[in-house]
């Protein structure tokens, strides 16, 4: 295992501050420098000279004694080099001593009752903010194969993290991570096969602490084929967009239901991962609200058989089906024919991936069809996006933002 709280960037300087001071000291000896113990110095060779530079990084001065003789500004140079070249040594040697004795090693050793995070990407961070906002104290360690030191930086001074860098698939790395003293594993990288895996060899160390592992899937039908392992049995799973879904059913398109009569009109433009996790809950939780679901998708067919086959759509409410680009005006003129615009209590979810298309449209919506509730999917929160949206009346959702709202309270530990 090896800790990246700081990588060992700083060899460099330490390179190029040793060719500096042997410089000054072989610059000082060629030009006539001489010293009180060592007076042949001065007529001696260029190995000598060397020989004596190299010195300098071990026991300083002391065996050669003071510079003498020629310039006063030739001198100093050996003088730099007398006072540089044991530093250099010192704090070099110090650096590798630490790195030897790992702190954070020390910290993970005496760690107990703590939540480890694996990755450190974008799902990891949001975590990590609901974490503290609501725990300050329980420690945390995150755990990833490869990290860069801004995200180390943030980790450790925004969230007072243990950084360790290690493959989670391991099982010496699991083992110095404690995996069984923890309070809660949650598994974020973006790799579904890794985190499952990582899921498998923490269960085989210590079988009965699978309530506490949450493991994220990447691939929404990776995850339901998945359903039926043992791991998926035992841990809690869940996709990023399904979480997100949750939230904007919960907090958004519920309370919009309650409010309208008769049933409504859902469009989901867009029908990936986002578009298929949003009918789901909405099957799940609001299937009675609604009267007619409209998927558009350039895929739209397939999409809709591999999501039948998994999920099973209802026959409680009407479905249409348009394949077709969502900025492609045609595609709401036959919605308009299908008679998904003649109530006002309408709802529109751009979903799609491409959020400048998302933004686009819902403006164009809004201007088309006035009385329409529209929501424009981003990634993440976006301040310009914000204020369009605002000033059209337009639903700006952001999928971290959702996640994060829609973060069960139980994963805080």
């Amino acid at each position: 295992m090896q800790s990246n709280y700081r990588k060992p960037a700083r060899f460099s300087w330490h390179s190029i501050g040793a060719l500096f001071f042997f410089t000054c000291a072989m610059t000082a000896f060629e030009l006539g420098v001489s010293v009180t113990e060592r007076p042949d110095v001065v007529g001696a060779g260029w190995l000598t000279h060397a020989y004596y530079s190299l010195s300098l990084f071990v026991v300083g001065g002391v065996d050669l004694g003071t510079p003498t003789g020629s310039s006063s500004l030739f001198r100093s140079l050996l003088w730099l080099a007398y006072f540089g070249a044991p530093i250099l040594t010192a704090s070099t040697l110090l650096d590798a001593l630490l790195r030897v004795f790992r702190p954070h090693q020390w910290q993970l050793n005496r760690i107990n009752n703590h939540i480890l995070v694996v990755g450190a990407g974008e799902l990891s961070l949001s975590y990590l903010r609901v974490l503290r906002s609501h725990d300050m104290k329980t420690p945390v360690v995150v755990a990833c194969k490869s990290l860069e030191d801004n995200i180390v930086e943030e980790l450790t001074q925004s969230f007072g993290a243990i950084v360790i860098k290690g493959d989670i698939t391991h099982e010496f790395f699991l083992r110095q991570l404690r995996v069984d003293k923890t309070k809660k594993i949650l598994l974020l990288e973006d790799d579904s096969l890794r985190n499952y895996e990582a899921a498998s060899k923490i269960l085989k160390l210590a079988p009965d602490i699978g309530n506490k592992i949450v493991i994220h899937c990447v691939n929404l039908r990776f995850m339901r084929a998945m359903a039926t392992s043992r791991v998926a049995k035992e841990c809690q799973t869940f996709n990023t967009y399904h979480l997100a879904a949750v939230g904007l059913v919960r907090s958004h398109l519920l309370e919009h239901f309650k409010e309208t009569r008769p049933k409504d009109v859902v469009i989901l433009a867009g029908f990936g991962r986002f578009g298929q996790t949003i009918l789901e809950e909405l099957q799940s939780e609001a299937v009675n609200e609604l009267d007619t679901v409209a998927i558009v998708d350039k895929d739209a067919d397939r999409r809709v058989l591999v999501a039948d086959e998994q999920m099973h759509f209802s026959d409680n409410y009407r479905r249409v089906i348009l394949e077709g680009d969502i900025g492609h005006p045609d595609v709401w003129k036959r919605l308009q024919e299908n008679g998904c615009f003649e109530s006002r209590d309408t709802v529109v979810v751009l979903g799609t991936g491409r959020e400048e298309d998302n933004l686009r449209t819902a403006l164009w919506i809004r201007h088309k069809f006035p009385g329409t509730k529209v929501f424009a999917r981003s990634s993440r929160e976006s301040n310009f996006a914000g204020e369009v949206t605002a000033e059209h009346d337009i639903i700006n959702i952001s999928i971290m933002q959702l996640v994060e709202e829609s973060i069960p309270k139980d994963w805080l530990g």
